[in-house]
């Protein structure tokens, strides 16, 4: 299998990496060019296509000939980042391909998501201090989400909880909606997100989900799993 990481410098990337060489994967990396020097554990077990991942020429070649793309939608910057990263992959990535893309909780496919009052301020602040700020803007990340679930590509919206690093625990357990019991430690190993992402290249029931997920370890997941 041939895959494209899309952001693979940051941490969440290069787990991914990590992973899908694991696995025998010829992999494709994208990144800015003053992040190149991050991937040098990689040298000589990757193709790396330096530049910004909206940049539609930069993943029009990187995804070239991929069976799947894994992209960190990051809502960083205000001048649609995530739009711009989103729609290069939906557009250019072959018709067969797996897509499976990174976001947080605060993302609702359907609306059906519980946010805790915590959450839900936390997200109000966060968005408005980050745009105030011209740091991040969330409201692009939901507008990237919306157009890939509008797309008839082959797509997974893989909806993390907080990180934390730390040595694996397994794949994490997931459900279709914020709110769910299992759900409630609100903790993934950052390693385990990554896990994730490269599973769902493989695993056709996740096509056209927007999984939630959750460290298998944690004390929700633990409780849900007993008889």
């Amino acid at each position: 299998m041939r895959v494209c990481v899309v952001g693979a410098s940051g941490k969440l990337g290069r787990y991914m990496v990590r992973h899908a060489l694991d696995r025998g994967y010829e992999v494709v990396a994208v990144c800015r060019e003053q992040s190149v020097g991050k991937l040098a554990e990689f040298d000589g077990r990757i193709t790396v296509v330096p530049g910004v991942t909206d940049d539609r020429d930069v993943i029009r070649r990187a995804v070239a000939g991929c069976d799947g793309v894994l992209t960190v939608l990051v809502p960083w910057g205000v001048h649609g980042y995530s739009t711009g990263t989103a729609q290069a992959v939906l557009d250019h990535a072959p018709a067969h391909a797996r897509l499976i893309f990174s976001c947080g909780w605060h993302i609702s496919r359907d609306g059906k998501d519980r946010y805790t009052v915590g959450l839900r301020a936390f997200v109000a602040v966060f968005r408005t201090l980050a745009r105030l700020l011209r740091i991040a803007d969330l409201s692009d990340q939901e507008a990237a989400c919306r157009r890939i679930f509008a797309s008839d590509t082959r797509w997974t919206v893989v909806r993390g909880s907080d990180l934390e690093e730390g040595e694996s625990q397994g794949l994490p357990v997931w459900s279709r909606h914020v709110g769910d019991p299992v759900l409630r430690s609100n903790r993934t190993r950052r390693v385990d997100f990554a896990l994730f992402m490269v599973a769902a290249l493989t695993d056709d029931a996740l096509i056209h989900e927007a999984p939630a997920i959750v460290g298998c370890n944690t004390r929700s997941a633990l409780a849900a799993a007993r008889p």
